[in-house]
């Protein structure tokens, strides 16, 4: 089982705080696009491009059903894998707790468009662009991830370096009370 699972939408820094929380925990850390890119052997955009996007679903199903299972680090998911039911249950079941990164629309417009790296690695998947894309697929996962989340935290004000401390801490917090690993509201961090 993973020590815990970031979840939220692109630009929401996932890979970034991932990284972080890790480096306090003294573990490891994977994104679940980066090994599903590394085990196709093409960009998520090439995929989606040459075989559509549920081959691409699938593909994320695949890697999350096994690193869930089989992972003890920090894990960053795609912002979409909450799409899916069955990814739902994994995170539920096999990747708590579970972390929701969240901001505004107008901030993870504004990280993406910012990261170069966007534009060549994250297709549009409503086949527009992807800035016009955020705030709809935004209102449309926000349940889902709520769904999934052991914990909310806004990721809009504050640097990765003080989300990962806020997680750590609340990690602790969280580190032998009975309802660890049950399902339950989630809970905000603001502290």
């Amino acid at each position: 089982m993973s020590r815990i699972s970031l979840i939220g939408y692109r630009g929401s820094g996932k890979s970034t705080v991932a990284a972080l929380v890790a480096e306090r925990l003294s573990c490891g850390w994977i994104d679940t696009d980066l090994e599903l890119e590394a085990s196709i052997g093409m960009s998520i955009a090439d995929l989606v491009a040459t075989r559509g996007e549920e081959a691409f679903r699938d593909a994320e199903a695949a890697i999350l059903e096994r690193l869930v299972r089989g992972y003890s680090g920090v894990l960053a998911t795609g912002g979409g894998v909450v799409l899916r039911a069955g990814n739902r249950a994994l995170l539920r079941s096999h990747g708590r707790p579970v972390a929701w990164l969240t901001a505004p629309a107008a901030v993870l417009r504004r990280r993406i468009a910012a990261d170069p790296a966007s534009a060549t690695r994250r297709p549009p998947l409503a086949g527009r662009d992807p800035l016009a894309d955020v705030e709809p697929a935004l209102a449309a996962r926000e349940p889902l991830y709520r769904e999934c989340a052991d914990v909310v935290v806004d990721v809009a004000e504050e640097s990765a370096a003080q989300i990962a401390a806020r997680l750590v801490a609340w990690l602790e917090r969280l580190t032998g009370a009975p309802q660890a690993g049950a399902a339950g509201p989630a809970e905000s961090t603001s502290a």
